[in-house]
């Protein structure tokens, strides 16, 4: 390989150090089994990796354009890397407590952050597939990681059926594209798209119910909270927030950079999903008693805000995608950080019930929980509150109108089943004790906890950055 080629692979760097990193923590694993060892270096290659893409890593296209490095892919693989380095810094303690300590798991997690990488970075069908397949296999084998419970089998085996099925019509779609327009690149496919057809509407119906699958929107949500419930507590926080923020970006730049010609055809579908999502989030929620299953139904909820911004399908819009993004993923962490914080003698627990009375046993915690669940609610002046106002704006400007009164509708209704929560922490009967919460879950919750409280001092940054990112897909 000459030295032209081998500088060019610098925009693959991150990619590279994640993926050599992990077959040498196998290495490590088979070898000396300190799992602990291999979960603490798994989470400090994230970081270098989010270093990497912040300070040094170059714009640019490898390997014939299948790969692009521009500020869309930077923004969204920083918030990637975060997103998997907590979800291993949440299972910590989890792991050691379950006697679930498996070196392998770091390892699945580091590999499927590579597949992420892969997919943010797509600019092919043929680089998406591989992406998307490398990120999927990983997580089939963490939600069924805990081997001793029949729940994580179950929801490992129905995420990797359901998960088959999304794959087989999402290349499917992808054929039908590459047929019609006889190109797999977005920029070829942007350029053949103009002439519209039956056959390249069908493919793009094909390739969103992919999408739809990996960002757990309606109609393609039914696997979310089965597999929220049974999946291990940390890889439910892993699923909540990295491969959703992927999902996105590649559903954002493939819509975007690929179908401008046929913004009217495309723009439909997302409006219908949106608004379907948003509403069967608000809804479904109100009857859970199990908490990871209404997160799961919060999580469907919250990818329809998103995909609001998305169908404004204008710069704007995708700035609103990609704060919304981020935030979430605020939010997403410093509550399931409280998850794993309900824990007793006798183990871990899931009940919404189990929350009585814990302002009262140990205010910090029920504080730091109502403050997520404000701003999950969108109630200013939290930062999940500037989240909804972005998308929102966003589909204003382009003439949306109805689409953001069902969103705003929506986020009242759902508001219901956050304050239910606070109001079983505030004024029922106080339950049994948790245990005292471990030092990394304390950190995780005050870190999200003071980023939602405290966005609005200084909201400068998040926005320009997604400004900054969302025009480099236009």
């Amino acid at each position: 390989m000459n030295g032209v080629a081998l500088s060019s692979m610098t925009q693959a760097l991150p990619e590279i150090v994640l993926a050599v990193g992990a077959m040498g923590l196998l290495m490590l694993g088979a070898y000396r089994e300190r799992s602990t060892q291999v979960v603490n270096l798994g989470a400090i290659m994230l970081l270098v990796a989010a270093g990497l893409i912040a300070l040094s890593i170059p714009n640019g296209r490898i390997f014939g354009g299948s790969f692009i490095v521009d500020d869309f892919a930077r923004y969204l693989k920083i918030l990637v890397y975060i997103g998997s380095g907590a979800a291993i810094v949440l299972s910590l303690d989890y792991l050691a407590a379950e006697k679930q300590e498996k070196f392998e798991y770091p390892i699945l997690i580091l590999l499927s952050t590579v597949g992420m990488g892969m997919l943010i970075s797509a600019g092919d069908l043929i680089a998406l597939y591989l992406g998307l397949e490398l990120m999927s296999l990983a997580l089939y084998v963490v939600a069924a990681s805990n081997r001793d419970s029949v729940q994580s089998t179950e929801a490992g085996l129905k995420y990797f059926v359901l998960g088959a099925l999304s794959s087989g019509m999402l290349l499917y779609g992808c054929s039908l594209i590459y047929g019609f327009t006889g190109n797999v690149s977005f920029v070829g496919i942007a350029k053949a798209s103009g002439q519209g057809g039956l056959g390249l509407t069908f493919g793009l119906v094909f390739l969103f119910a992919g999408f739809c699958f990996k960002v757990s929107a309606v109609p393609f949500h039914m696997w979310t909270p089965d597999v929220y419930e049974g999946a291990p507590t940390p890889v439910t926080a892993f699923f909540a927030a990295a491969p959703k923020i992927a999902a996105m970006a590649i559903f954002a730049r493939a819509t975007i950079s690929a179908f401008p010609a046929i913004t009217l055809q495309w723009q439909q579908i997302v409006v219908f999903v949106s608004i379907a999502s948003m509403a069967l989030g608000a809804f479904a929620a109100i009857g859970q008693h199990n908490i990871k299953r209404l997160m799961a139904y919060s999580s469907i909820g919250h990818m329809g805000f998103a995909l609001v911004g998305l169908a404004a399908g204008t710069a704007e819009g995708i700035q609103g995608v990609l704060v919304y993004m981020a935030i979430y993923l605020a939010m997403t962490v410093g509550t399931f950080a409280v998850i794993l914080s309900m824990r007793r003698s006798e183990g871990m627990v899931e009940e919404i019930s189990d929350l009585a009375g814990l302002a009262r046993t140990n205010p910090p915690l029920a504080f730091f929980l109502a403050l997520l669940l404000f701003s999950l609610a969108g109630i200013p002046p939290l930062a999940g509150f500037f989240a909804k106002y972005y998308v929102f704006l966003g589909a204003i400007k382009a003439g949306l109108y109805g689409l953001a009164v069902i969103g705003v509708l929506a986020s009242v209704v759902g508001a219901y089943y956050y304050l239910l929560i606070v109001k079983t922490m505030y004024f029922d009967e106080p339950a049994k004790n948790f245990k005292p919460v471990p030092f990394e879950l304390k950190a995780m919750l005050g870190i999200a906890g003071l980023f939602n409280l405290l966005y609005f001092v200084y909201p400068a940054p998040l926005i320009t950055a997604a400004g900054i990112a969302a025009k480099s897909l236009f």
